[in-house]
């Protein structure tokens, strides 16, 4: 089993990501962007737990990639900030178009600052919502189990 907490759109705003870290202990930490920069408090916060993370809209240097795989266990999955997706409160279909392309069973997105888990074409869609700007924050606990069941909390910080 292995858990990922899953952190988008902090906007400078890490203190509350950086608790909610520290509270579930993750095997995987995960920042999809808008501030690239603040996954590197994660990294200096927690050296020994693997970091992804994106780039968002709101990068404008960016330290990192558009889009990256995550191997979680038996799942792969496919993380990216949105943005060059097309991606909406009520549209990801070319994100899982994406998703499936690169054998992923997971998209993981934010950009649009709502929490989202749900199924679309036979991959789980997450967005963790806003951990750092807006009127409800949230981050993602995802769970991966061995068989490869996949399970998802959208969690309030």
């Amino acid at each position: 089993m292995i858990k990922a907490a899953v952190f988008s759109d902090t906007h400078g705003n890490n203190t509350l990501m950086i608790d909610a870290a520290r509270r579930c202990r993750p095997d995987v930490l995960i920042h999809l962007g808008d501030h690239d920069r603040d996954a590197l408090e994660l990294r200096e916060e927690f050296p020994d737990i693997p970091l992804y993370f994106v780039c968002g809209n709101c990068d404008l240097m960016p330290l990192a990639p558009a889009w990256d795989i995550v191997p979680l266990g038996p799942v792969k999955a496919f993380i990216t900030h949105g943005h060059l997706y097309n991606v909406s409160r009520w549209q990801a279909d070319s994100l899982v178009y994406a998703a499936q392309e690169q054998g992923c069973q997971i998209a993981m997105y934010g950009h649009t600052h709502s929490a989202v888990n749900d199924q679309l074409g036979g991959v789980t869609l997450i967005n963790p919502g806003t951990a750092g700007k807006g009127r409800e924050l949230t981050w993602a606990l995802v769970t991966v189990f061995d068989n490869g069941a996949i399970a998802c909390e959208i969690k309030d910080l």
